[in-house]
């Protein structure tokens, strides 16, 4: 079925692939998020194009945009704001900090303290932040898109299992392969060469969008089939904390999304299959402290078998 959206869809995921060369998979399941009306986390070593795709994916929504660097040094006023004393009127008034905006690029969060990532929370979750106490609603729609380095990096405050909990996906770009890299290679300087993405995406169309995935079918097969991954993470030796009921109601959202990416209005296994280790993996908890499947040669290989996807492998679609 071809939706009234889809061009501009294709048109976007044309852009954000000429910003990051390579990452096809990657990028549309980010698209995917932030269409779920979900925060996305991008998790990778420095350098491979985190802050590039965020940025791009930023240029594409049409939003209000502010990015904040995130450091051992941020203090949370610095991203909620704060009341200042006039002193000709005698009063304080509030000035808002860089969080008042629809997009928010939290660069780096991992390299702030537990005490300014936690400013945060009430605002990705409800959309709103609580100062001096008053209430304030933050711009609808409001994203976080967050970058962040492996926690056995230096200098990094690994995100409690609660604020990861927040963001609908988690994804890594990894290593470009051999010929992406080449031409990668054979551009002239990034840094030299500054091409903002268009906005292909309004405000309309996301409110459009998120009309069309109320109309999206999930049938009964489909469910029992989310269903039983989302027992077999509880059930599992491997796993000390499996997906809570929040993160199911995430896995149908998201594949609900991307069905709708692919043209169609009904939810397939295939379609969970995809999005699942996104919206998963960093919401499972191992018993080993090992996110990764033992036989990987290395955690930080592109082809490693995650939690998640190991959940996925092991799980029937049809129930035996």
């Amino acid at each position: 079925m071809q939706y009234p959206m889809q061009d501009k869809i294709q048109a976007a995921l044309q852009q954000l692939n000429n910003t990051v060369l390579g990452k096809e998979e990657q990028v549309k399941l980010a698209l995917c998020c932030l269409l779920s009306d979900g925060h996305l986390l991008l998790e990778d070593l420095p350098g491979m194009g985190k802050t590039t795709l965020a940025h791009a994916l930023a240029g594409i929504m049409g939003l209000s945009f502010r990015r904040v660097q995130f450091t051992s040094d941020l203090l949370p006023a610095d991203i909620l704001g704060g009341s200042v004393f006039d002193p000709s009127s005698g009063k304080f008034h509030f000035h808002e900090g860089p969080i008042f905006c629809q997009v928010l690029m939290a660069d780096e969060i991992n390299r702030a303290t537990p005490r300014t990532q936690s400013a945060l929370l009430e605002a990705m979750e409800e959309g709103q932040v609580s100062l001096d106490g008053q209430t304030r609603q933050l711009p609808a729609p409001f994203f976080v898109i967050a970058t962040q380095n492996p926690s056995e990096l230096a200098g990094t405050y690994p995100l409690p299992e609660s604020q990861t909990d927040r963001f609908l996906m988690c994804l890594s770009l990894g290593y470009p392969d051999r010929q992406a890299e080449r031409e990668l290679l054979a551009q002239p300087d990034v840094r030299l060469k500054h091409e903002p993405v268009s906005a292909c995406l309004s405000l309309a169309d996301l409110q459009q969008w998120r009309g069309q995935l109320r109309q999206v079918h999930c049938s009964d097969s489909v469910l029992d089939y989310i269903q039983r991954l989302i027992e077999f993470s509880r059930e599992s030796d491997r796993i000390r904390l499996g997906l809570s009921p929040r993160g199911g109601i995430a896995v149908v959202r998201a594949a609900r999304c991307f069905a709708l990416l692919e043209g169609r209005e009904y939810v397939t296994p295939d379609d969970v299959q995809v999005i699942f280790p996104a919206v998963c993996d960093h919401r499972i908890v191992p018993a080993d402290g090992m996110g990764y499947m033992p036989e990987s040669a290395s955690h930080l290989s592109q082809q490693r078998r995650t939690l998640a996807q190991w959940i996925v492998d092991s799980v029937d679609v049809l129930a035996g």
